[in-house]
């Protein structure tokens, strides 16, 4: 005879089935129409949606930042790209990048100029600088861990904590607006400018802030008690965020909702597509796509 206990723990359950049983609740996406699109990179990361929806992305250890159009076509936007992680377009339509080869954020106008906004902080060299967030107003949030990287010459930082800071527009001097920090990672803010999510990734953890005047934040919250490296929002206030073989969907209020298995790690997530209704993925060597109900607001 078999046990009850016996008959339960011998049925394996299904993660790709699970996930799209809950998504089907929350009519948010489909599990099996997730796309690999290519598998040719070596970590792809940083993506960050232009005005007509095409995505540009970063590949870090190949110095790269490629172009996946509405139209599906992948193409080279920049070689040397200082080794940009994290990317976002400004209004101007430059593309903002963490460039952390030598610790710079970068403004790349669309015929592939570099301009450097941000060389360093107070005379010493940054972390590393990792994600970045723009506001309504062209101020630019930085998160700054620290990742050893095998193309750096240098072994340890010249500044004592990894924190976060802002850079008003045509600033040249960055503020540190949020500290105590383990490792900060993926950010982003509510289309409103109210408030502004900082993952901590070393410490597991989703921070909620408010911003106040002239970008200053204040009321950290701990708002999901979930690592993440890169994050994006929809227009239902759903929050993305990355890390492990999926991309975890939270609702407005830090409660789970679904999530999209993926093969691969994640490391990145928007959304794409002439109408912003198609979810991005970069996951490791590959980048996957999406459809979702929602769309994104960055």
């Amino acid at each position: 005879m078999i046990s009850c206990h016996t008959m339960k723990s011998s049925v394996k359950e299904n993660p790709f089935e699970k996930h799209a049983q809950t998504a089907l609740k929350n009519n948010l996406f489909v599990q099996e129409e997730l796309k690999l699109i290519s598998s040719d990179f070596s970590f792809t990361e940083g993506c960050s949606p232009d005005e007509g929806g095409n995505v540009f992305f970063t590949d870090q250890p190949n110095d790269k930042i490629w172009k996946y159009s509405v139209k599906g076509e992948l193409s080279l936007f920049l070689d040397k790209s200082g080794r940009s992680n994290g990317t976002y377009f400004d209004k101007d339509g430059n593309l903002l990048t963490c460039a952390d080869e030598r610790g710079e954020l970068w403004s790349v106008s669309p015929n592939g100029k570099v301009s450097v906004l941000l060389a360093d902080l107070n005379g010493k060299q940054l972390n590393g600088p990792n994600d970045l967030w723009v506001d309504s107003k062209g101020g630019i949030y930085l998160t700054d861990p620290y990742y050893q990287r095998p193309y750096w010459t240098r072994t340890q930082p010249d500044l004592e904590s990894q924190d976060v800071y802002y850079l008003q527009k045509g600033s040249l001097a960055a503020l540190k607006v949020a500290g105590d920090f383990s490792r900060p990672n993926g950010i982003v803010g509510t289309p409103d400018g109210k408030s502004l999510y900082i993952a901590d990734i070393g410490a597991g953890k989703i921070f909620k802030y408010t911003i106040e005047k002239e970008g200053v934040l204040s009321n950290k919250e701990l708002f999901i008690s979930r690592g993440a490296d890169g994050m994006t929002l929809d227009d239902q206030g759903n929050i993305y965020l990355t890390g492990g073989n999926g991309v975890y969907i939270y609702d407005k209020d830090g409660e789970s909702l679904a999530t999209i298995a993926v093969p691969k790690g994640t490391s990145n997530v928007c959304f794409s597509g002439k109408d912003k209704n198609i979810l991005f993925i970069t996951a490791r060597e590959s980048i996957y796509t999406i459809p979702m109900t929602v769309r994104g607001v960055e």
